[in-house]
């Protein structure tokens, strides 16, 4: 087991590099990935099965030690990357069907992979999977009546038919994981340390089939999807920093709010277009794209808040020394 664990901490640190490299060989090769298309919205209902498996009870408990610093991020997740989205659409005239990929990336829930890239920017661990539990718990309703709102005006968007499959993809699966996990922890403590290795390889899968089956868009639009990814991104990080810091949490609350924020679960916003916009297939795009650079960015994101922390906490030294 210490081995899975070992291996599962490995690739999660470097899934951007391997989501690349996997999106490369299924660009070169598509049949080696265009397999999984049609499999997107178990991939993920698996990973979220493995994410109820994954949640104790301290989860819980830290939901209630912090209610301010967790509702302050949870604000955040749904106000900021919707309307960050939105105003990525509007600024660069996007057509209603890469506009509503981009929007339904920026109204998705916070993505597990944010816990693992809080940890390695030695962020505040326990809010931040906090806030992936309440986020995607939340989801079910706020995702699908976000879209409506935010995307109802460009296609045709069902907002019972989406809430039934948020329902189906991630409430379902992480409810029946807390069940599984309460009832059977003997059996579920055995598995737990393969469900990072099984998250990690549902990733890539969704992500290498959505640019095996869209190769030829890609390589009409890529660059503008990749700069909209970039900026989406790149400003939910920022903004999530300052409003932690705004709300006067430390450098662990800061950095989980941002990463928190800033990270999404972009493989439900791929599932969800497969799943209800198939008239639309370049609205799978965004997220396939936001997938791979998020884990490269979140990666660079921890480097550089160890070494803020490192240099604020020099300075507090050479302040107590003088």
């Amino acid at each position: 087991m210490l081995f899975f664990r070992r291996l599962s901490m490995l690739l999660a640190r470097h899934i951007g590099v391997l989501i690349l490299f996997c999106s490369a060989l299924a660009w070169m090769y598509p049949p080696l990935f265009a397999w999984t298309v049609p499999h997107t919205s178990l991939f993920l209902a698996v990973i979220m099965f493995g994410m109820g498996l994954s949640i104790s009870p301290e989860n819980f408990r830290a939901v209630w030690q912090r209610p301010g610093a967790l509702a302050a991020g949870c604000a955040a997740q749904f106000c900021v990357m919707p309307l960050l989205a939105l105003g990525l659409t509007e600024l660069f005239s996007l057509e209603p069907e890469l506009a509503l990929g981009v929007i339904l990336v920026g109204c998705a829930p916070g993505g597990t992979a944010s816990n693992v890239i809080t940890y390695l920017a030695r962020g505040d661990v326990a809010l931040s999977v906090s806030m992936t539990v309440v986020s995607t718990l939340l989801a079910p309703v706020l995702t699908p009546l976000l879209v409506y709102l935010l995307a109802g005006s460009r296609v045709d968007v069902s907002f019972p038919a989406m809430m039934a499959s948020v329902m189906n993809i991630v409430l379902a699966p992480v409810l029946t994981g807390l069940f599984l996990r309460r009832a059977a922890w003997g059996l579920v403590r055995r598995c737990v340390d393969f469900c990072p290795l099984v998250s990690v390889s549902g990733i890539v899968l969704i992500v290498g089939g959505i640019v095996a089956v869209n190769a030829d868009k890609i390589a009409e639009s890529g660059l503008l999807v990749l700069l909209l990814v970039f900026l989406h991104n790149g400003a939910g990080l920022l903004l999530g920093l300052g409003i932690a810091a705004l709300f006067g949490m430390n450098y662990a609350g800061r950095t989980a709010v941002a990463v928190e924020v800033g990270m999404q679960n972009s493989g439900l916003a791929v599932a969800l277009a497969a799943a209800n916009f198939a008239g639309f297939p370049l609205a799978t795009l965004p997220g396939a794209l936001f997938s791979a650079w998020q884990n490269i960015s979140g990666a660079l994101f921890a480097t550089w808040r160890r070494r803020a922390r490192n240099d604020d906490e020099l300075l507090s030294d050479a302040a107590d020394a003088s």
